[in-house]
């Protein structure tokens, strides 16, 4: 299969010599404006008990998550990586993570899960 077939959307085959088959999209969606962000702030464990506090539900450009994320990992003091479209950062500091946010304009942002 070639990396065209992979990025059909919907109709697997066709029979009609002038279909043309849907792909997705490789443009990334406009980044909404900080005041409109519905940030999620998880918990999540991994093996060995060790925690990690997740950001979720960002929308935009992965430049602009890139941003977030340094920002996050500076203030906090802590190492973590930006992956899939989520904020990872080491150890449990939802509580931190949620009043720097805040203080930034991420009016919408709250803590989500246990």
């Amino acid at each position: 299969m070639s990396k065209d077939k992979k990025k059909r959307v919907g109709i697997v085959y066709s029979t009609n010599p002038d279909f043309e088959y849907q792909t997705e999209s490789e443009a990334e969606p406009e980044t909404l404006p900080i005041a409109k962000q519905k940030l999620r702030i998880h918990l999540d464990k991994l093996k060995g008990n060790k925690e990690v506090t997740v950001i979720r539900d960002f929308i935009g450009q992965t430049d602009d998550l890139e941003a977030l994320g340094k920002l996050l990992k500076t203030k906090c003091s802590v190492g973590g990586s930006v992956k899939d479209g989520e904020i990872l950062l080491q150890g449990n500091h939802r509580d931190k993570i949620l009043t720097i946010l805040l203080k930034e304009g991420y009016s919408l942002t709250k803590k989500s899960g246990g």
